[in-house]
């Protein structure tokens, strides 16, 4: 209600992906005050000691938490729309937990719980626990070897799997249908197209098998003006082309992108001089395309229309070589086929035909008078208007001698014909004419296959730079002839630059996320060092994250960002409570091996339910269950990958780590205040301001 954010699926998802951090809060706070009762004989003692230890490290990790959420507010367009009300909702989340579990669970605790031994249990986890410490021991032993390698093997894999992951906007689904629009040669006659679209269905039933198919719809030809459809939605540019979109039946087990595939190879040999184009069908991937029909358009304009024209022609050969692109198509009808009427105005004038009437007999000869003149009968009976229009069948209008003897003016003695007063000849020009800033351009469209988006873009920038360097350099030696060529210029549409505003918008997010855990853990610790203990297990949520998105052959997109970034969170927090408390046994006359080594132990049974927790909630979420199971399991297969790498690296590396950076860390006070009696500048004068 404060932030004017309605409940959504996004918010929905927000809070499905925190509960297992929400969990951790209360976790972390009964297990300690568990701990504490086998200390104390009294309950609310317990209680007051185990929230007293854990206020500042959980306050710390519920910030770093929020913090990694920060890229959201990054982003732009409809990733932001998308995302923010969920980083909203984990946040507030966070929040109103960190605050029950300092305050209501104490209370709880003391009202409910009581004094009893904790030797027994204590018995039953012995082995567990000194297997475990002597993992931890082994690695702390060889930490000046265990940790080199770690972070070597981290950077080695970083490097090697994240640029084999991919990268998209959203993850890509089998939506169980497909759009695809049809391209008959131009000036195709309306019957004949539909002709092409029922033999096209036929086809497509033909491949899939009978009975598959559960829907099928089709619109053929253009929108009239008087039909309510947005043209953003549905657009088609005359009756040469149609729009076809089939959803198969539940449990079809058909594989979309390799029907798709089966049919252009079909297609190009059944039905040679038409063209196919496959549309983005999901709702997620129209909005992102904004507006484009496929994920790949190319504008291209700045020059006249024959050098657009050139350039286009050229882009095209060069994108229909890439083995990853498909149905590389100019948008516009470059040779449409026309009529040339052309007027011999002084024959015209002689026999007393103006232009006027030369021009609405034409009009409604090959069209309708509705154009020219509207008319409408009433009808006596029920008062329903009617619109009457005069016009040639067109199976009778054939040949340009049947355009010839259309009367263009009633005498007496006989009409006046088209043909007696004009040339009338076969020609072609531009079937549409689109312009950006006045200036005329052209459009390409392809899509990709087998290739994420992320790869394309960098191939297909590649490819575009070379043909219009070989443009430029084309036109150079013009001007040195001493001609005016026009300068071609591009821009790419469709869903990469939301892809690249996307990247530079959670690049920049992330790094001053990082910037701002680094000093809030800088400004707690007091110390730069404990500062990066915290932070080493980052590589490890990286590589985990990387590793299981590679391994299910997902992408790197919004979902498992969203998911790699929760498990950095998680990371985070169980990190904190370990260097925590690793450093208040240091501090306490320890050292460093040791401290670390009983932190680990001490913190073992927390870190494991709240990652267990976590990876609990997680699981459902990666296995896609329900109808947007496809968009969320990347999500959730990010949380557990770089939940468990996260998990393991903070329980039996984090210490190795400790040990590393703190064996000659001096336990005195690094604070500089002087009332502060452990501060080495601390004065014991009374009389202070």
């Amino acid at each position: 209600k404060v932030v004017e954010v309605s409940l959504t699926g996004a918010v929905l998802g927000g809070l499905a992906l925190a509960v297992g951090i929400l969990v951790d809060e209360a976790t972390v706070e009964i297990e300690n005050i568990h701990t504490q009762l086998g200390k104390s004989k009294s309950v609310a003692l317990a209680v007051w000691n185990g929230n007293h230890q854990t206020a500042i490290p959980r306050l710390l990790a519920m910030l770093c938490i929020l913090a990694v959420f920060v890229p959201t507010l990054f982003m732009q367009g409809a990733a932001k729309e998308l995302f923010y009300p969920l980083s909203l909702a984990v946040g507030f989340a966070m929040i109103g937990s960190y605050i029950l579990s300092s305050t209501f669970v104490p209370i709880l605790c003391v009202w409910l719980l009581r004094e009893r031994s904790h030797q027994a249990a204590e018995a039953k986890q012995s082995f567990s626990l000194r297997m475990f410490d002597g993992w931890t021991s082994s690695i702390i032993g060889m930490r000046w070897i265990a940790v080199p390698v770690y972070l070597a093997i981290s950077a080695f894999l970083i490097w090697f799997i994240v640029p084999r992951v991919g990268i998209d906007i959203f993850p890509k689904i089998d939506a169980g249908e497909f759009r695809m629009k049809i391209r008959a040669q131009d000036g195709t006659h309306i019957d004949v197209t539909e002709k092409l679209a029922t033999q096209v269905l036929d086809s497509i039933e033909e491949s899939v098998g009978a009975g598959k198919i559960a829907l099928s719809l089709g619109y053929v030809g253009t929108v009239p003006a008087s039909f309510p459809i947005n043209a953003v939605y549905q657009f088609t540019r005359g009756p040469e082309e149609a729009i076809l979109r089939v959803a198969f039946r539940d449990g079809a087990g058909i594989d979309t992108e390799k029907l798709k595939s089966e049919l252009r190879t079909k297609f190009a040999t059944q039905f040679p001089n038409a063209r196919f184009s496959f549309e983005p069908s999901d709702i997620v991937s129209e909005v992102m395309s904004f507006g484009s029909s496929t994920p790949i358009e190319v504008a291209v304009r700045g020059g006249s229309l024959a050098e657009n024209k050139d350039f286009a022609k050229k882009a095209q050969t060069a994108l229909q070589s890439h083995k990853r692109l498909r149905d590389v198509q100019i948008v516009q009808s470059l040779d449409y086929p026309t009529v040339d009427v052309r007027i011999d105005r002084e024959k015209a004038g002689l026999a007393g035909a103006s232009m006027d009437q030369i021009g609405r007999s034409v009009l409604a000869a090959t069209s309708s008078s509705r154009f020219v003149v509207p008319n409408y009968w009433p009808d006596p009976k029920s008062g329903i208007g009617y619109q009457v229009q005069v016009e040639i069948p067109q199976p009778l209008m054939k040949s340009l001698a049947d355009l010839g003897t259309v009367p263009v003016l009633n005498r007496d003695d006989s009409p006046l014909l088209l043909r007696d007063v004009a040339q009338i000849t076969q020609s072609t020009m531009p079937g549409e004419f689109d312009r950006y800033n006045m200036k005329r351009e052209l459009s390409l469209t392809a899509n990709l296959v087998g290739s994420d988006l992320g790869s394309i873009a960098r191939d297909l920038t590649s490819i575009l730079n070379a043909v219009k360097k070989e443009d430029d350099q084309a036109k150079d030696l013009l001007v040195k002839a001493g001609e005016k060529p026009g300068r071609i210029s591009y821009e790419i549409r469709g869903q990469i630059p939301p892809l690249n505003q996307m990247l530079s918008g959670l690049g920049a997010g992330l790094i001053l996320a990082v910037i701002s855990i680094y000093l809030l853990l800088t400004a707690s610790f007091q110390s730069f060092r404990l500062s990066l203990v915290a932070i080493s297990t980052v590589p490890a949520v990286i590589v985990g994250a990387a590793l299981v998105l590679w391994w299910t052959g997902m992408t790197l997109n919004i979902q498992s960002f969203i998911g790699t970034i929760m498990g950095l969170g998680v990371a985070m927090a169980n990190a904190i409570l370990v260097v925590s408390f690793a450093e208040q046994r240091r501090m306490a006359g320890e050292k460093a091996s040791l401290a670390a080594k009983n932190a680990a132990s001490d913190r073992l049974r927390p870190v494991l339910m709240t990652s267990c927790a976590m990876l609990a909630g997680m699981i459902p979420m990666a296995m896609g269950l329900g109808e947007s199971g496809q968009q969320t399991a990347p999500l959730g297969l990010a949380v557990i990958g770089s939940l468990v790498a996260a998990t393991l690296s903070t329980l039996l590396l984090l210490p190795a780590v400790f040990a590393f950076v703190q064996s000659s860390s001096s336990t005195k006070s690094a604070s500089l205040h002087p009332l502060d009696h452990e501060s080495k500048v601390f004065t014991d004068e009374t009389n202070h301001a």
